[in-house]
């Protein structure tokens, strides 16, 4: 009965034989969450307090898990380390430094998604989950930026918005749509009502998971994992790196890492597959229209020369552009890595976010940082007299919200409608009279 199918919290730490904050932490990584019975009052005996229950079945599952064994270790381990440091055995305590116990997550991943689809229709939380505390552990910087590598190299990003939260990003990967959020740049308080051990538990998880998917992800366009994302700075600016930053700092490398290309395997000739011929009927039309009209997506900023300013969000600018075929620079005396100067003519647009400019030259347009983003939601290159420097902007809307019969519709949007069907119309005119 439900009485014999459910097991209390505490019942379940004595079956274990754990401590609550290990069997939180054993039921984050093994995905096992608490249960709520439908007749508490069968359950608990006509208890009234209030308790948490879980299945006697995932209990049992847990049983079985090795990983508890190194929690185990590891609490032998702290043991004889604080012994050893408060009796001021320097040498005990560094041999025990050097034999810590570690464990692996790799079983668990492969347990809990046993195919790579299933992974990816999870991994919205983990990306999220990344670049929220890319900032603290190098580790996961690394990850989320091998990540967005592929995203580059394989053109798969469809959406961007700008929140008041942080940039959503949404990509299509081997179709599934994967959506995180990436908070800005900005100097926070950390919150004191936040329990950052169940959080760390879900990051070591998360970091392991996206590891095995950018492993799989890059094998699947021909490039080689991992990628070597630090290349020698030196060389890429010409000048001495130790006049810019520690070699603990990460963000300037970062930057040039997505503003390079991955080395591919030798044996690749294409990243594309050479797709088979049959006989084309009404949906095989539909498809290959819908296949052209992506690729042409795919390469929205190709031809275009942009520069950033100092004063804009070069992370995100770098990452959009660089995922639809646009060539980027910025000022090389804020971030090492630059690939050409301001002064050069061949700039088609400088991304800036100031009401004037001290030098302006007349062969480029001088934008703010939302017509990148909105180019990107319209599928198309947006004119660049409503963006450009300090002049007030349109309405940033929101890529994600899919209007229907009878909702309101800005009229921003509905311009942008019209104008698109108005291109298909023109595109069609031509190709009926050139065939």
């Amino acid at each position: 009965g439900a009485a014999t199918n459910f097991i209390t919290r505490s019942q379940a730490v004595r079956k274990l034989q754990l401590s609550l904050a290990d069997f939180r932490r054993l039921c984050i990584l093994k995905g096992i969450y608490p249960h709520e019975p439908k007749n508490k009052k069968k359950v608990s005996g006509g208890d009234t307090a209030f308790r948490t229950y879980y299945y006697i079945k995932d209990i049992k599952y847990l049983a079985h898990e090795p990983i508890i064994n190194k929690f185990r270790d590891h609490k032998i381990f702290v043991r004889k380390l604080r012994r050893a440091i408060g009796r001021k055995e320097d040498d005990i305590a560094s041999k025990l430094n050097e034999n810590k116990p570690v464990y692996t997550l790799d079983h668990i991943v492969k347990e809990r998604y046993p195919s790579f689809i299933d992974a990816l229709r999870d991994l919205d939380d983990a990306i999220s989950m990344l670049f929220l505390f890319s900032s603290m552990p190098q580790t996961s910087k690394i990850q989320a930026t091998e990540f967005m590598h592929y995203v580059i190299q394989s053109r798969s990003l469809r959406k961007v918005f700008l929140s008041i939260k942080g940039i959503y990003y949404q990509v299509e990967l081997q179709g599934q749509n994967v959506t995180w959020i990436v908070p800005y740049k900005f100097s926070e308080q950390v919150p004191y009502d936040v329990d950052f051990r169940v959080m760390l538990t879900f990051l070591e998880f998360y970091i392991t998971l996206l590891g095995f998917v950018n492993f799989q992800l890059y094998h699947s366009i021909n490039l080689k994992y991992p990628p070597q994302l630090v290349r020698d700075r030196a060389a890429l600016n010409h000048v001495a790196v130790e006049n810019y930053c520690m070699s603990d700092e990460l963000e300037d490398e970062i930057l040039i890492a997505l503003n390079q290309d991955i080395t591919k395997f030798e044996s690749a000739e294409s990243d594309t597959p050479e797709i088979d011929e049959f006989p084309i009927d009404e949906d095989a039309t539909q498809m290959k229209e819908k296949m052209e009209e992506e690729k042409k997506f795919s390469k929205l900023f190709e031809g275009l020369k942009f520069f950033l300013s100092r004063e804009v969000p070069q992370e995100a600018l770098v990452f959009v552009i660089r995922c639809f075929g646009g060539q980027i620079s910025w000022d090389s005396l804020t971030s090492i890595g630059a690939s050409y100067e301001e002064t050069d003519e061949s700039i088609t647009h400088q991304i800036v976010d100031r009401p004037s400019q001290k030098h302006q030259f007349l062969s480029r347009y001088y934008v703010q940082p939302q017509w990148v983003f909105d180019c990107v939601n319209a599928r198309t290159l947006l004119s660049e007299v409503e963006y450009l420097a300090g002049i007030v902007l349109p309405p940033h809307l929101s890529p994600f919200v899919v209007e229907e019969e009878g909702d309101y519709v800005p009229p921003e949007r509905r311009q942008l409608l019209n104008q698109t069907s108005e291109e298909v119309e023109i595109e069609e005119e031509n190709k009926g009279t050139h065939p």
